[in-house]
């Protein structure tokens, strides 16, 4: 099977769809009983604590977290349903979301493995990034945008499914990765809308990396800006293509304050939040 270019492959994807041979990757259970309990508004901390207990992995990570110093109080949090009290409920909502996300990026394929253990790793980078950029967005959640950071390539998840019987790609690293790099953000819409995430969510992953991207000159921050300054920081004097982007030329840089000369890794508190953000999410 040869593709001539990303439409062509882009095409494959919508036909594999249509004929129900690729299934896009769909939010955990948990994950969306927890999102539609605190949705309708009417949930008791216990309620929802039923529903978190019913999955003793995430139950056990999220009072790791909850205890973690990114939230922890003066006292320790010993049952899922103190850290609803103490959290809140849309933060709890978010963080089940978060943590069921890595069930998401384990596969069987000895031969891919690596290519989603780094696409996991990218996301909690930017993730965690993101969720530090959040204190420059006062108007925006840190919880929320550290979900959008996690969410940021799960694009690049049906594109290794698809690749499992294309050998054109899968025998050739160094050709995978660029497909990974080119057609993931169009399927990370497709995934979006079939999520049904909120609207101010919907846009991060197809376009964080859009360089033209553009929230709206009056208009304040949006999260898609806060993960592309994220994703952009990451990248920052490595090798990968983007980053050699301007990014001066950016308006996501200039809505949060920052210039192209700006050491955001460096500004005060900011390192620390990103330790301790990884730090919860690396399990």
């Amino acid at each position: 099977m040869q593709f001539k270019s990303i439409n062509d492959f882009l095409a494959h994807v919508q036909k594999e769809l249509d004929h129900n041979r690729l299934i896009l990757p769909s939010l955990p259970d948990i994950a969306l009983k927890v999102r539609q309990a605190v949705n309708k508004g009417d949930a008791s901390a216990q309620d929802i604590a039923n529903i978190i207990t019913t999955d003793a992995v995430i139950s056990a990570r999220l009072i790791q977290v909850a205890n973690s110093p990114l939230y922890s109080g003066n006292t320790e949090i010993k049952s899922i349903q103190l850290a609803i009290s103490r959290l809140g409920n849309n933060t709890i909502r978010t963080l089940v979301t978060s943590l069921a996300m890595r069930q998401l990026f384990n596969t069987q394929s000895k031969g891919l493995k690596d290519h989603y253990k780094k696409i996991w790793s990218n996301s909690i980078n930017v993730a965690s990034i993101s969720s530090a950029l959040a204190s420059f967005t006062p108007h925006l959640s840190a919880d929320e945008a550290m979900l959008a950071g996690l969410m940021h390539q799960i694009g690049k998840l049906p594109i290794l499914v698809l690749v499992e019987n294309i050998p054109e790609f899968k025998d050739h690293p160094a050709r995978l990765e660029k497909l990974l790099e080119k057609a993931h953000r169009p399927i990370a819409k497709m995934i979006m809308k079939a999520w049904h995430v909120p609207e101010d969510l919907k846009l991060v992953a197809s376009e964080y990396g859009n360089v033209n991207y553009n929230s709206g000159v009056d208009l304040p921050a949006s999260y898609v800006d806060v993960v592309q300054v994220a994703f952009f920081q990451s990248i920052a004097r490595t090798n990968h293509p983007a980053s050699q982007v301007d990014s001066n030329t950016l308006l996501s840089f200039q809505k949060l304050g920052f210039s192209s000369d700006t050491e955001v890794l460096a500004i005060k508190g900011i390192p620390e939040t990103i330790k301790n953000t990884k730090t919860s999410l690396s399990f």
